[in-house]
């Protein structure tokens, strides 16, 4: 491995990190050069460069700078996930160029057992007595919760924390669809709009929507699935959402399509909907913020709310399984993963989120009344929509910082661009799960369903915006539609 001492290259986003004055022993730096050899071997893929102007590794455009030593501080203190993703929040660790090829050389660390020496341990005894037994305070865009998980109140403080963020901001990093989940690519070449845009009518298509229908979408976000429903399937809607900003952007953004009376966004919490039957209801990432406990209450829910030979649509990440060594039986569940308590998501993205894996929400799913009738993996697509929204948010940081922050900007980055990597590996899963309620044995499904449209789906931005839900000539069959 290369280590030399070279002046750093001007950054931009040094410009908003306070630095320090020179404080620390040159046996730091030393000692975290050693470490670092340890850890990430000769060949590394990216440059590193510390805080004193010296770097490893070869000369490439992707380079980590490690700005103080407090991030070997968090990492020593928290190692691990939480440790890394507290010192980048608080920019003392920081990435020029490609995240990802970054993101990879801190995943390698795992595998680093075999390389550690008596050098290692010495350098590590090292930085300890150096740095000293204080742990930094959390950045302070971490989380801080309070009472028993999933009360409503609870629920609300915490979709609150991830999504009254800054609507402009989202529209930033989402795009002019402002639609937060993944979308359905026909190939990479196509967009995230059309990519948007394809997996609205995808659900639709899988839900069987008529003329006249009512659809309930659980966890509405800002509209995008009931505005699309309404314009091509001629439904009426209904969106809750627990999220004050979501629902204030929501219903502008209905009024804007002059569908504001036949689609009505409520500030409301899924437990609290009194008006069923409907003859179709969505759940798009929202079963994520649910919790494990709440799983049966919530299908119950959905199954009252839910008309006889009526579908429903829920669309969820998940996990491929028990991680080992994680493992606890639970009445009706059976084995879930434990919750993780120091894991960065929990504290900085969704806190109080859970995902399950995709045979425990089938299960749960048919001990409420329903019957599966199709599960569709989206592992890919999730992974070409999370880039395509890094490269958003790298696109516009400056504005992305001025909005929210440089800490919560970083939040996000760091989150999209870790979550990518993880739907490409295979560690974490998204699925589309159809099921009905049937009606005294009858599903009302076709034989064999198609759900792909034969022709594109209408592109939002050029369809017409009626005044009243429109009847169109192409919206599917019930013996032809998914």
């Amino acid at each position: 491995m290369t280590i030399s001492r070279q002046p750093a290259e001007h950054d931009p986003a040094e410009a908003t990190i306070p630095r320090r004055e020179p404080q620390w022993s040159p046996n730091v730096a030393r000692a975290t050069r050693i470490l670092f050899e340890s850890l990430i071997g000769d060949d590394p893929p990216v440059r590193i460069a510390l805080w004193d102007g010296s770097v490893l590794g070869p000369d490439t455009t992707t380079r980590i700078l490690v700005r103080s030593p407090e991030a070997l501080r968090r990492i020593l203190f928290r190692p691990g996930e939480l440790g890394f993703a507290r010192a980048f929040v608080a920019g003392e660790i920081d990435v020029e160029g490609d995240i990802f090829a970054a993101l990879a050389v801190r995943r390698g660390i795992a595998g680093a057992g075999s390389r550690l020496t008596g050098a290692t341990a010495r350098a590590a005894a090292t930085l300890l007595r150096e740095l000293g037994p204080r742990m930094p305070a959390p950045p302070p865009e971490e989380a801080r919760l309070r009472g028993r998980q999933h009360t409503r109140d609870r629920d609300a403080a915490a979709i609150s924390h991830h999504y009254d963020v800054s609507n402009a901001f989202y529209r930033l990093i989402l795009g002019p669809t402002m639609t937060y989940s993944c979308g359905v690519w026909e190939s990479e070449q196509v967009g995230l709009d059309a990519a948007q845009n394809a997996k609205h009518e995808l659900v639709c298509r899988k839900l069987g929507l008529r003329p006249g229908e009512r659809l309930l979408d659980i966890g509405c976000g800002w509209g995008s699935m009931l505005i699309h429903a309404a314009r091509h399937h001629g439904v009426r809607g209904v969106g809750v959402t627990i999220s004050v900003e979501q629902a204030t952007q929501a219903r502008r953004l209905v009024a804007e399509a002059d569908l504001a009376d036949v689609i009505e966004i409520r500030l409301q919490d899924y437990r609290e909907i009194p008006d069923g039957p409907f003859d179709a209801i969505s759940s798009i990432g929202m079963v994520e913020h649910v919790g494990r406990a709440m799983l049966p209450t919530y299908f119950d829910q959905l199954y009252r709310l839910l008309r006889p030979g009526g579908r429903l649509l829920n669309h969820g990440i998940s996990f491929p399984g028990d991680p080992a060594g994680a493992r606890r039986a639970r009445p009706g569940l059976g084995p879930v993963p434990l919750p993780r308590g120091r894991d960065f998501l929990q504290r900085y993205v969704f806190p109080d989120g859970e995902l399950h894996e995709i045979g425990v929400m089938v299960s749960l799913m048919q001990a409420a009344g329903f019957e599966a009738r199709h599960v569709e993996s989206l592992r890919e697509h999730y992974a070409l929509t999370l880039r395509a929204w890094v490269r958003l948010l790298e696109k516009n940081w400056p504005a992305a910082v001025g909005m929210v922050g440089a800490g919560r900007a970083r939040v996000w980055r760091l989150y999209m661009a870790g979550s990518a990597l993880s739907f490409e590996s295979g560690r974490t899963q998204i699925h589309q799960t159809l099921a009905v309620r049937p009606d005294a044995g009858t599903a009302g499904m076709p034989l064999r369903p198609r759900f792909e449209s034969p022709t594109t789906a209408p592109s939002q931005s050029t369809a017409p915006t009626p005044t009243t839900a429109p009847t169109p000539t192409t919206a599917p069959s019930q013996s032809t539609a998914g």
